[in-house]
């Protein structure tokens, strides 16, 4: 988790009020923060004959992108003790009436193809703020931004600039200017090189340096901005002087942009002349239909079950109550006409990270207090300490394999299309295996549909040592399930496989009769030999069948007679395939 620093006073003085270490402490576990360290039980050091100020260092969730600065923090826990209701943060237009245009040429598709932006008009820094407000770039940097590579922010002087604006790629030896901090101007070859040693910006220069062009802001005089994600201009530093910041970001995922637009912005339009307002600029990107106006801050538009958040809280709340609960978290919510089970919640744009009804009702349990609520849930299996039925069953699967004198493997779950479907001689039809979208390496393509190529493929890496070789495993598989809300589903499986210098059929078979016996579940040799049995008796048997995964004439279906009914559990054979050529 990120550690924000901040200074003590000035927090408390925004909270109004002094707190102890342990009242702090005590008041960011109930947030669900945690105070790391207090430095003003130790000894600081002194900077410029001036003793360091007390700083409080707190960890923060990393999904609480909104709480990496001192505005965030001091925001959130005035909202959740009571001080200060949720802002409403407004869009204005500037003083003119026409919004800035940033202009995102085609070329961007081959480096950074999204960009974003938004301006502050009239803010007002100290200082402090403008630490912070370089500290919180960072930091998203750092964070939801990935090193930069997902996300760039630039920050600028609007008074220095000229717009409309252009976000365009163009090649290194086209963009010359004045990097920030120096003065010096160099083309974009010059300063890739220039960079090349710079303890800060060297671990970025990887994510641009191959590409044929680069990207770059320019303004209506062909002034350059930035060259994300690397550096901004020296033409348009900010400042404490500065009164109008125009913010640009570029991104290779939009919704990341999106987030890290509305995070800037709603922090720091607390300073603006007008708080809570920001200036909106348009965005115009008809190449891949992005045109828009930048940043939307209206608030994000859900609901949640009143009897889900009441059985996962073990309480029993009203839909007044939880709503009054969810206002300490800056929502705003309100029973809904729909049902008398539902409220509505409205999401500030601060709040990335509530995602589902499951983050809803996380929110209502820190708001009422995790201490106190019950210690007992009445009703709820879920706080039982006893394992998932499935989980118990493949221990017991585990343990008796395992007993039997067979290895257990563990294979990756991820594995190449061939491997899942040629390599065994199945036809992929594509309904049924979990494909990634993009893959980084053809071995991870898809989500395996079966143990039988993890287990081959741990034959193959062992084949040079002593034989015979008996492995097994007990794990998932998946398979799509557009009817579900994930859109797939998990299966649990078992399977076996047996290398030797001679057929090991029997003792495949002896594996599986060992676990069936423990299932309580007797071998019969065919369907006819359950005649007259019990409706509660079960047993099973195998029938040949022709599997185009195994040898011809060598392979078997398991079925299985429980209930009075009978299913097909699954299979055994030989399989002399891709994997093990090189063992013959």
């Amino acid at each position: 988790m990120p550690t924000i620093s901040v200074d003590k006073a000035a927090l408390f003085e925004a909270l109004g009020q002094d707190y102890t270490t342990e009242e702090f402490d005590e008041l960011c576990f109930e947030f669900g923060i945690e105070l790391d360290e207090d430095t003003s039980t130790t000894e600081r050091p002194i900077v410029n004959g001036k003793q360091e100020p007390a700083q409080l260092k707190i960890e923060i969730p990393a999904n609480r992108y909104d709480m990496l600065c001192f505005e965030g923090i001091s925001l959130m826990l005035n909202i959740f003790r009571g001080k200060q209701t949720s802002p409403s943060y407004r869009l204005v237009p500037p003083p003119g009436g026409e919004l800035e245009v940033l202009t995102c040429h085609e070329s961007t598709s081959k480096v950074r193809p999204f960009v974003s932006g938004a301006i502050l008009r009239n803010i007002k820094f100290t200082q402090a703020r403008y630490e912070s407000f370089i500290a919180l770039q960072d930091k998203l940097h750092q964070n939801l931004a990935r090193q930069r590579t997902l996300v760039a922010i630039g920050t600028h002087d609007l008074d220095t600039l000229q717009g409309p604006f252009t976000y365009e790629a163009l090649s290194p030896e086209e963009i010359q200017f004045v990097p920030l901090n120096q003065t010096k101007s160099m083309n974009a070859v010059e300063l890739m090189k220039f960079y090349e040693n710079d303890k800060n910006l060297s671990r970025y220069l990887h994510i641009i340096k191959d590409s044929p062009v680069y990207p770059v802001i320019l303004d209506a005089n062909r002034t350059v901005c930035s060259m994300p994600p690397i550096i901004n201009s020296n033409h348009s530093k900010i400042s404490l002087k500065t009164k109008n910041v125009f913010i640009d970001i570029t991104a290779t995922d939009k919704t990341k942009a999106e987030i890290v637009n509305n995070i800037l912005v709603t922090m720091f339009s607390q300073y603006t002349s007008e708080p809570f307002t920001v200036e909106p600029i348009e965005i115009k990107s008809a190449h891949n239909h992005q045109s828009r106006q930048a940043p939307d801050l209206t608030p994000r538009e859900t609901q949640a079950s009143i009897s889900y958040i009441n059985a996962c809280c073990g309480l029993s709340l009203s839909a007044k109550e939880i709503c009054t609960l969810l206002e300490r978290m800056s929502h705003t919510a309100s029973p809904s006409n729909a049902s008398e089970d539902l409220i509505d919640v409205h999401i500030p744009p601060t709040r990335a990270d509530v995602l589902h009804q499951a983050d809803i009702m996380e929110d209502v349990a820190i708001a009422y207090g995790f201490n106190s609520l019950p210690r007992t849930f009445p009703n709820i299996s879920g706080t039982v300490a006893q394992p998932l039925a499935i989980n118990k069953l493949s221990d017991i699967v585990r343990l008796e394999a395992a007993m039997a004198g067979w290895s257990e493997v563990m294979p990756l779950i991820l594995c190449s299309h061939a491997e899942n479907f040629s390599h065994l001689n199945r036809v992929d039809d594509k309904k049924t295996a979990v494909v990634l979208a993009n893959p980084k390496t053809a071995e991870y393509q898809v989500v395996r549909t079966s143990l039988l190529p993890g287990l081959l493929k741990t034959l193959r890496e062992n084949k040079h040592h002593a034989i015979p070789i008996r492995i097994f495993e007990v794990s998932d598989v998946a398979f799509k399930a557009p009817h579900l809300e994930r859109k797939s589903r998990n299966e649990r499986n078992f399977a076996a496989a047996y290398l030797g210098k001679r057929s090991g059929f029997e003792i495949v078979h002896g594996l599986l009769d060992r676990v069936m016996l423990m299932l309580k579940s007797a071998f019969k040799t065919s369907e006819e030999g359950l005649e007259g049995k019990g409706v509660g008796e079960s047993a099973y048997w195998i029938s040949e069948v022709d599997d185009p995964t195994f040898l011809p004439g060598h392979a078997a279906q398991i079925h299985l007679r429980m209930g009075g009914g009978s299913r097909l559990l699954g299979c055994l054979g030989f399989c002399i395939r891709v994997y093990w050529r090189s063992l013959s």
